[in-house]
Protein backbone atom coordinates (compact mmCIF):
# COMPACT_ATOMS: atom_id res chain seq x y z
CA UNK A 1 0.00 0.00 0.00
CA UNK A 2 2.76 2.45 0.97
CA UNK A 3 4.62 1.56 -2.22
CA UNK A 4 1.61 2.49 -4.37
CA UNK A 5 1.10 5.74 -2.49
CA UNK A 6 4.73 6.71 -2.86
CA UNK A 7 4.61 6.08 -6.60
CA UNK A 8 1.46 8.17 -7.00
CA UNK A 9 2.90 11.01 -4.90
CA UNK A 10 6.22 10.94 -6.76
CA UNK A 11 4.46 10.99 -10.13
CA UNK A 12 2.38 13.99 -9.16
CA UNK A 13 5.37 15.88 -7.76
CA UNK A 14 7.36 15.29 -10.93
CA UNK A 15 4.46 16.24 -13.15
CA UNK A 16 3.81 19.57 -11.46
CA UNK A 17 7.20 20.62 -10.08
CA UNK A 18 7.65 24.41 -10.51
CA UNK A 19 11.00 24.30 -12.31
CA UNK A 20 12.65 25.46 -15.53
CA UNK A 21 12.00 22.01 -17.01
CA UNK A 22 8.30 22.38 -16.18
CA UNK A 23 8.22 25.77 -17.96
CA UNK A 24 9.95 24.16 -20.95
CA UNK A 25 7.44 21.30 -21.08
CA UNK A 26 4.47 23.67 -20.74
CA UNK A 27 5.79 25.92 -23.52
CA UNK A 28 6.51 22.91 -25.73
CA UNK A 29 2.93 21.71 -25.16
CA UNK A 30 1.43 25.13 -25.90
CA UNK A 31 3.52 25.79 -29.01
CA UNK A 32 2.93 22.29 -30.31
CA UNK A 33 -0.83 22.60 -29.92
CA UNK A 34 -0.85 25.98 -31.64
CA UNK A 35 1.19 24.62 -34.56
CA UNK A 36 -1.25 21.75 -35.06
CA UNK A 37 -4.46 23.73 -34.69
CA UNK A 38 -6.25 26.19 -36.94
CA UNK A 39 -7.46 28.06 -33.88
CA UNK A 40 -5.16 29.45 -31.21
CA UNK A 41 -4.59 29.05 -27.48
CA UNK A 42 -3.78 32.32 -25.72
CA UNK A 43 -2.02 32.03 -22.38
CA UNK A 44 -2.61 34.26 -19.39
CA UNK A 45 -0.49 32.17 -17.03
CA UNK A 46 2.85 31.85 -15.31
CA UNK A 47 3.43 28.44 -16.89
CA UNK A 48 5.87 29.59 -19.56
CA UNK A 49 8.62 31.50 -17.76
CA UNK A 50 6.78 34.83 -17.56
CA UNK A 51 3.84 36.05 -15.50
CA UNK A 52 0.78 36.84 -17.63
CA UNK A 53 -1.78 35.88 -15.01
CA UNK A 54 -5.11 37.66 -14.49
CA UNK A 55 -5.86 39.41 -11.23
CA UNK A 56 -8.79 38.06 -9.20
CA UNK A 57 -10.27 40.63 -6.87
CA UNK A 58 -12.34 37.91 -5.17
CA UNK A 59 -9.27 35.81 -4.30
CA UNK A 60 -6.88 38.77 -3.98
CA UNK A 61 -4.28 37.04 -6.13
CA UNK A 62 -3.28 36.46 -9.73
CA UNK A 63 -4.62 33.30 -11.39
CA UNK A 64 -3.77 31.25 -14.51
CA UNK A 65 -6.17 31.14 -17.48
CA UNK A 66 -5.97 29.72 -21.00
CA UNK A 67 -8.31 30.91 -23.75
CA UNK A 68 -8.92 29.14 -27.04
CA UNK A 69 -10.10 31.25 -29.97
CA UNK A 70 -11.49 29.43 -33.04
CA UNK A 71 -10.08 29.53 -36.59
CA UNK A 72 -10.42 32.94 -38.25
CA UNK A 73 -11.47 34.53 -34.96
CA UNK A 74 -12.98 37.92 -35.72
CA UNK A 75 -13.57 40.37 -32.84
CA UNK A 76 -16.29 41.93 -34.99
CA UNK A 77 -18.35 38.72 -34.67
CA UNK A 78 -19.77 37.08 -31.54
CA UNK A 79 -19.21 33.45 -30.53
CA UNK A 80 -20.60 30.90 -28.09
CA UNK A 81 -18.37 30.28 -25.10
CA UNK A 82 -17.41 27.21 -23.08
CA UNK A 83 -16.10 27.70 -19.56
CA UNK A 84 -14.04 24.58 -18.91
CA UNK A 85 -13.91 23.56 -15.24
CA UNK A 86 -11.12 21.06 -14.57
CA UNK A 87 -11.17 18.21 -12.09
CA UNK A 88 -9.51 17.02 -8.91
CA UNK A 89 -5.69 16.84 -9.11
CA UNK A 90 -5.76 19.06 -12.21
CA UNK A 91 -5.44 22.70 -13.16
CA UNK A 92 -6.01 24.82 -16.27
CA UNK A 93 -3.44 22.78 -18.23
CA UNK A 94 -5.74 19.77 -18.38
CA UNK A 95 -7.71 21.34 -21.22
CA UNK A 96 -4.80 20.50 -23.55
CA UNK A 97 -5.99 16.87 -23.38
CA UNK A 98 -9.04 17.68 -25.53
CA UNK A 99 -8.82 21.15 -27.09
CA UNK A 100 -7.23 19.88 -30.32
CA UNK A 101 -10.21 17.56 -30.83
CA UNK A 102 -12.57 20.52 -30.55
CA UNK A 103 -10.42 22.48 -32.98
CA UNK A 104 -10.58 19.57 -35.45
CA UNK A 105 -14.38 19.44 -35.13
CA UNK A 106 -14.58 23.18 -35.89
CA UNK A 107 -12.23 22.83 -38.88
CA UNK A 108 -14.30 19.93 -40.19
CA UNK A 109 -17.39 22.12 -40.06
CA UNK A 110 -19.62 20.14 -37.70
CA UNK A 111 -18.93 22.17 -34.55
CA UNK A 112 -19.72 25.91 -34.56
CA UNK A 113 -16.76 28.25 -33.95
CA UNK A 114 -16.54 28.62 -30.17
CA UNK A 115 -14.38 30.34 -27.56
CA UNK A 116 -13.12 28.25 -24.62
CA UNK A 117 -12.06 29.79 -21.28
CA UNK A 118 -10.08 27.47 -18.98
CA UNK A 119 -9.37 29.01 -15.56
CA UNK A 120 -7.37 27.49 -12.72
CA UNK A 121 -9.76 26.28 -10.01
CA UNK A 122 -7.14 24.76 -7.71
CA UNK A 123 -7.02 26.33 -4.25
CA UNK A 124 -3.27 26.85 -4.08
CA UNK A 125 -2.73 27.73 -7.74
CA UNK A 126 -1.36 24.31 -8.68
CA UNK A 127 -2.66 20.72 -8.45
CA UNK A 128 -1.51 18.56 -5.58
CA UNK A 129 -2.37 15.15 -4.21
CA UNK A 130 -2.52 16.66 -0.73
CA UNK A 131 -4.12 20.09 -1.29
CA UNK A 132 -7.90 20.54 -0.87
CA UNK A 133 -10.14 21.27 -3.84
CA UNK A 134 -12.33 24.31 -4.42
CA UNK A 135 -15.42 22.95 -6.22
CA UNK A 136 -15.54 26.53 -7.58
CA UNK A 137 -17.69 27.66 -4.64
CA UNK A 138 -17.44 30.31 -1.94
CA UNK A 139 -16.30 28.51 1.19
CA UNK A 140 -13.80 28.57 4.00
CA UNK A 141 -11.14 27.98 1.33
CA UNK A 142 -11.88 31.21 -0.57
CA UNK A 143 -14.39 32.97 -2.79
CA UNK A 144 -13.99 30.69 -5.80
CA UNK A 145 -17.56 31.11 -7.03
CA UNK A 146 -17.12 34.89 -7.11
CA UNK A 147 -13.80 34.32 -8.86
CA UNK A 148 -15.59 32.31 -11.57
CA UNK A 149 -18.90 34.16 -11.89
CA UNK A 150 -17.65 37.71 -11.37
CA UNK A 151 -13.92 38.01 -12.05
CA UNK A 152 -13.48 35.47 -14.85
CA UNK A 153 -16.96 36.01 -16.30
CA UNK A 154 -16.53 39.78 -16.61
CA UNK A 155 -12.91 39.51 -17.79
CA UNK A 156 -13.84 37.05 -20.55
CA UNK A 157 -16.79 39.11 -21.77
CA UNK A 158 -14.71 42.29 -21.66
CA UNK A 159 -11.78 40.88 -23.63
CA UNK A 160 -13.39 38.45 -26.07
CA UNK A 161 -16.31 38.64 -28.46
CA UNK A 162 -18.91 36.44 -26.72
CA UNK A 163 -22.58 36.14 -27.58
CA UNK A 164 -24.84 37.57 -24.86
CA UNK A 165 -27.55 34.86 -24.77
CA UNK A 166 -27.49 32.45 -21.86
CA UNK A 167 -28.01 29.61 -24.38
CA UNK A 168 -24.61 30.53 -25.86
CA UNK A 169 -22.88 30.06 -22.49
CA UNK A 170 -21.86 26.52 -21.51
CA UNK A 171 -20.21 25.14 -18.41
CA UNK A 172 -18.27 21.98 -19.25
CA UNK A 173 -16.67 20.27 -16.27
CA UNK A 174 -14.88 17.06 -15.34
CA UNK A 175 -15.12 15.31 -11.95
CA UNK A 176 -14.97 18.12 -9.38
CA UNK A 177 -15.53 20.55 -12.26
CA UNK A 178 -18.47 18.48 -13.51
CA UNK A 179 -20.22 18.76 -10.18
CA UNK A 180 -19.40 22.46 -10.09
CA UNK A 181 -20.81 22.94 -13.60
CA UNK A 182 -24.16 21.69 -12.29
CA UNK A 183 -24.03 23.29 -8.85
CA UNK A 184 -22.88 26.75 -9.93
CA UNK A 185 -24.56 26.53 -13.34
CA UNK A 186 -28.01 25.74 -11.99
CA UNK A 187 -27.82 28.51 -9.41
CA UNK A 188 -26.68 30.96 -12.12
CA UNK A 189 -29.07 29.78 -14.83
CA UNK A 190 -29.87 33.40 -15.67
CA UNK A 191 -26.35 33.46 -17.22
CA UNK A 192 -25.64 29.83 -18.17
CA UNK A 193 -27.94 27.82 -20.42
CA UNK A 194 -25.91 24.68 -21.16
CA UNK A 195 -24.40 22.28 -18.60
CA UNK A 196 -22.07 19.36 -19.33
CA UNK A 197 -20.68 17.13 -16.59
CA UNK A 198 -18.16 14.34 -17.18
CA UNK A 199 -17.96 12.02 -14.15
CA UNK A 200 -19.77 14.75 -12.21
CA UNK A 201 -20.41 14.75 -8.47
CA UNK A 202 -24.19 15.20 -8.69
CA UNK A 203 -25.29 13.86 -5.29
CA UNK A 204 -22.82 14.87 -2.60
CA UNK A 205 -24.95 13.21 0.07
CA UNK A 206 -25.22 9.82 -1.66
CA UNK A 207 -25.35 6.67 0.47
CA UNK A 208 -27.45 3.57 -0.02
CA UNK A 209 -30.17 2.49 2.42
CA UNK A 210 -27.51 0.78 4.57
CA UNK A 211 -25.49 3.98 4.86
CA UNK A 212 -22.78 2.66 2.48
CA UNK A 213 -21.17 5.19 0.16
CA UNK A 214 -19.96 2.56 -2.33
CA UNK A 215 -23.38 0.96 -2.76
CA UNK A 216 -24.85 0.79 -6.26
CA UNK A 217 -27.82 3.00 -7.00
CA UNK A 218 -31.16 1.32 -6.38
CA UNK A 219 -34.30 3.48 -6.11
CA UNK A 220 -35.59 1.02 -3.50
CA UNK A 221 -32.44 1.20 -1.37
CA UNK A 222 -31.39 4.80 -1.14
CA UNK A 223 -30.52 7.08 1.76
CA UNK A 224 -29.03 10.51 2.44
CA UNK A 225 -25.78 11.25 4.21
CA UNK A 226 -26.73 12.81 7.55
CA UNK A 227 -23.31 13.07 9.18
CA UNK A 228 -19.67 13.64 8.34
CA UNK A 229 -17.71 12.52 11.36
CA UNK A 230 -15.11 10.04 10.07
CA UNK A 231 -12.40 12.06 8.32
CA UNK A 232 -10.78 8.90 6.97
CA UNK A 233 -13.91 7.42 5.43
CA UNK A 234 -12.92 6.46 1.86
CA UNK A 235 -14.87 7.92 -1.05
CA UNK A 236 -12.33 6.99 -3.74
CA UNK A 237 -10.40 3.75 -4.24
CA UNK A 238 -7.59 3.04 -6.72
CA UNK A 239 -5.31 0.02 -7.23
CA UNK A 240 -7.88 -2.35 -5.71
CA UNK A 241 -8.20 -0.13 -2.66
CA UNK A 242 -4.45 0.25 -2.03
CA UNK A 243 -4.80 4.01 -2.58
CA UNK A 244 -7.79 5.60 -0.87
CA UNK A 245 -9.11 9.12 -1.13
CA UNK A 246 -10.89 10.15 2.07
CA UNK A 247 -13.89 12.38 2.57
CA UNK A 248 -11.97 14.63 4.94
CA UNK A 249 -9.75 16.14 2.27
CA UNK A 250 -12.82 17.25 0.29
CA UNK A 251 -15.20 18.35 3.01
CA UNK A 252 -13.20 19.77 5.91
CA UNK A 253 -11.42 22.62 4.02
CA UNK A 254 -14.73 23.79 2.56
CA UNK A 255 -17.34 23.19 5.27
CA UNK A 256 -15.68 21.80 8.39
CA UNK A 257 -17.17 18.68 9.98
CA UNK A 258 -20.35 17.48 11.64
CA UNK A 259 -23.67 19.14 10.87
CA UNK A 260 -22.01 22.20 9.29
CA UNK A 261 -20.49 19.90 6.70
CA UNK A 262 -23.81 18.24 5.91
CA UNK A 263 -25.48 21.64 5.59
CA UNK A 264 -22.73 22.85 3.26
CA UNK A 265 -22.92 19.73 1.12
CA UNK A 266 -26.69 20.10 0.88
CA UNK A 267 -26.43 23.76 -0.12
CA UNK A 268 -24.17 22.83 -3.06
CA UNK A 269 -25.76 19.49 -3.99
CA UNK A 270 -26.97 19.42 -7.62
CA UNK A 271 -29.60 16.72 -6.96
CA UNK A 272 -31.18 18.88 -4.25
CA UNK A 273 -31.16 21.90 -6.56
CA UNK A 274 -33.65 20.11 -8.82
CA UNK A 275 -36.37 20.49 -6.20
CA UNK A 276 -35.06 23.40 -4.14
CA UNK A 277 -34.65 25.59 -7.24
CA UNK A 278 -37.83 24.14 -8.82
CA UNK A 279 -36.00 23.35 -12.07
CA UNK A 280 -38.32 22.91 -15.05
CA UNK A 281 -37.79 20.77 -18.14
CA UNK A 282 -36.00 22.72 -20.88
CA UNK A 283 -34.86 25.49 -18.56
CA UNK A 284 -31.28 24.42 -19.29
CA UNK A 285 -29.76 21.94 -21.73
CA UNK A 286 -28.25 19.13 -19.62
CA UNK A 287 -25.70 16.42 -20.46
CA UNK A 288 -24.06 13.84 -18.18
CA UNK A 289 -21.26 11.45 -19.11
CA UNK A 290 -20.30 8.78 -16.60
CA UNK A 291 -18.55 5.45 -16.17
CA UNK A 292 -19.79 2.18 -14.71
CA UNK A 293 -16.58 1.47 -12.77
CA UNK A 294 -15.97 4.94 -11.39
CA UNK A 295 -13.41 4.78 -8.57
CA UNK A 296 -15.35 7.47 -6.68
CA UNK A 297 -18.68 5.70 -7.23
CA UNK A 298 -19.90 8.78 -9.06
CA UNK A 299 -21.99 6.49 -11.27
CA UNK A 300 -24.31 6.00 -8.28
CA UNK A 301 -24.42 9.75 -7.76
CA UNK A 302 -25.22 10.31 -11.45
CA UNK A 303 -27.92 7.63 -11.53
CA UNK A 304 -29.66 9.02 -8.45
CA UNK A 305 -29.63 12.49 -10.06
CA UNK A 306 -30.99 11.10 -13.32
CA UNK A 307 -33.72 9.24 -11.43
CA UNK A 308 -34.94 12.43 -9.72
CA UNK A 309 -34.72 14.33 -13.00
CA UNK A 310 -36.90 11.72 -14.73
CA UNK A 311 -39.39 11.84 -11.86
CA UNK A 312 -39.67 15.58 -12.41
CA UNK A 313 -39.92 15.25 -16.20
CA UNK A 314 -36.54 16.92 -16.79
CA UNK A 315 -34.65 15.73 -19.87
CA UNK A 316 -30.96 14.93 -19.35
CA UNK A 317 -28.95 13.51 -22.24
CA UNK A 318 -26.43 10.88 -21.14
CA UNK A 319 -23.33 9.08 -22.37
CA UNK A 320 -22.40 5.93 -20.47
CA UNK A 321 -19.25 3.80 -20.52
CA UNK A 322 -20.19 0.62 -18.58
CA UNK A 323 -16.58 -0.60 -18.30
CA UNK A 324 -15.09 2.86 -17.99
CA UNK A 325 -13.18 4.35 -15.07
CA UNK A 326 -12.68 7.75 -13.50
CA UNK A 327 -9.80 8.62 -15.80
CA UNK A 328 -8.71 10.50 -18.89
CA UNK A 329 -8.96 7.56 -21.36
CA UNK A 330 -12.64 7.05 -20.49
CA UNK A 331 -13.31 10.79 -20.73
CA UNK A 332 -11.74 10.85 -24.19
CA UNK A 333 -13.86 7.87 -25.29
CA UNK A 334 -16.97 9.80 -24.26
CA UNK A 335 -15.75 13.06 -25.80
CA UNK A 336 -17.05 12.60 -29.41
CA UNK A 337 -20.59 11.98 -28.17
CA UNK A 338 -20.28 14.93 -25.81
CA UNK A 339 -19.04 17.31 -28.49
CA UNK A 340 -21.73 16.13 -30.92
CA UNK A 341 -24.44 16.95 -28.38
CA UNK A 342 -22.90 20.33 -27.51
CA UNK A 343 -22.57 21.21 -31.19
CA UNK A 344 -26.28 20.51 -31.60
CA UNK A 345 -27.11 22.89 -28.76
CA UNK A 346 -24.98 25.70 -30.20
CA UNK A 347 -26.43 25.14 -33.70
CA UNK A 348 -29.85 26.02 -32.27
CA UNK A 349 -28.69 29.59 -31.69
CA UNK A 350 -30.24 32.09 -34.13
Amino acid sequence: MRHHRLLVSLGLLLAFAPSASAHFFNTFQLNGANRRMAGKVLEFTSNHGRDNRVWSNSLQQCRDIYVYTPPCYNPGKQYPVVFYLHGFLQDERSFFTWIEKLDRAIRDGWFPPTIVVAPDGSINGKPSNTAPVSFYINSKAGKFEDYLMIDIWEWAHRNFSIRPEREAHAFVGVSMGGGAAYDVGIRHRDKVGVLVGMFPALNLRWVDCHGQYFGNFDPNCWGWREDVRRKREPIGKYFAGAVRITIGRFVEPLFGFGQDAVSGMSEHNPIEHLTRENIQNGEQALFVGYAGRDEFNLDAQAESFLYVARQRGIKVTTAYAPWGHHNTPTALRLLPETLCWLAGEFRKLP
